[in-house]
């Protein structure tokens, strides 16, 4: 492998204009570690903070953007044995996803599905990781519950919505415009309700008869979050994952304790690496045969390469898009 790679690094804390295109020296995978020869690679809302100074990566990660990747895998450090050189793989990682060469934990690694291509498996492990932790493992997501998912179809929504349909949830997504709802619907919500014409809270009364919601996926936060503990049943648990309205506000807990509710949360990227294996491995048993046999399959909106990474995190910025943004690396 050459000594160098191509990469976009953030310059200074601002707007899309300051990712750019650099050299960087190739990575050497670190103990645990394989690198992969990256063939695209997801573009997610942390990536946004991240540029906008935001939110800084965890000590020791690389300071390029990419949260997640695929391609095949070039180097492996001793002892590692899988995934083997030249396996396509899929990987969730803690930065430099951005990149023509990538270094990720090797149990953060999962194989290609068969029927996906390389631009459709980077657009999983963010997501995937990030659902299957905070709707199953926090919210205990159970067969014939209710799930209302905020930002449905976004690409945590558009995964979420699959998963609890797989997993014989009903499901009621937010989102903001009549082309939004029907994406949902066309994934298999039984629900949409575009939040710019209709109150959420009155629909899920209407919806259930009154009963409430079991689980709420929040990406919201800010006045979201007591309207949305408002449409909860008893036992309800509520499951904060972002706060693109702010992550404070006034909650009454007289109802919190009345309806013996659960407020919960986590964010992925900062997580040890024995967390995040413990999540591929239920996501390989889970959710992989049914990526490989079609039943769910990631949704993706649009893809941009690696150099106009800015025109993809001004999309990402818009909101205008359905599912995800992928970055194709030559």
């Amino acid at each position: 492998m050459a000594e160098t790679m191509r990469a976009v690094e953030i310059t200074r804390p601002g707007g899309p204009e300051v990712l750019a295109a650099t050299t960087r020296p190739r990575p050497t995978p670190g103990p645990g570690e394989v690198v992969i020869a990256v063939e695209a690679a997801g573009v997610n809302r942390p990536d946004v903070f991240q540029r906008q100074g935001r939110y800084d990566p965890p000590p020791g990660a690389s300071d390029i953007p990419g949260l997640e990747v695929a391609g095949r895998v070039v180097a492996a450090a001793p002892g590692v044995a899988s995934p083997a050189v030249g396996e396509r793989v899929c990987a969730l990682v803690a930065g430099g996803g951005y990149a023509e060469l990538c270094a990720a934990p090797a149990v953060q690694c999962l194989p290609v599905p068969d029927p996906l291509t390389s631009v459709e498996a980077a657009a999983l492990p963010e997501t995937f990781f990030t659902v299957w932790s905070n709707v199953f493992d926090r919210g205990r997501l159970q067969a014939g519950e209710t799930i209302l998912i905020h930002g449905g179809s976004s690409g945590i929504g558009t995964t979420a919505i699959q998963l609890a349909k797989a997993a014989g949830a009903h499901v009621i997504v937010t989102a903001g415009s009549p082309d939004k709802c029907a994406a949902c619907l066309r994934l298999g919500a039984d629900r949409a309700v575009n939040y710019r014409e209709e109150d959420f809270v009155a629909a899920v009364a209407e919806l259930t008869g009154g009963r409430g919601l079991d689980l709420v996926l929040d990406m919201v936060g800010g006045d979201y979050i007591p309207r949305s503990l408002a449409c909860l049943a008893p036992d309800g648990r509520h499951v904060s994952i972002a706060f693109l309205r702010g992550s404070k506000t006034e909650i009454d807990f007289n109802a919190v304790m009345r309806k013996r509710l659960t407020l919960t949360g986590s964010t992925l990227r900062p997580r040890p690496v024995a967390d995040k294996a413990a999540i591929a491995e239920k996501l390989r048993q889970h959710v992989w045969p049914k990526l490989a046999d079609g039943t769910i399959r990631p949704l993706v909106h649009a893809t941009f390469p690696l150099d106009e990474a800015a025109r993809a995190h001004a999309l990402m910025e818009s909101s205008e898009h359905i599912g995800k943004i992928v970055l194709t690396v030559a």
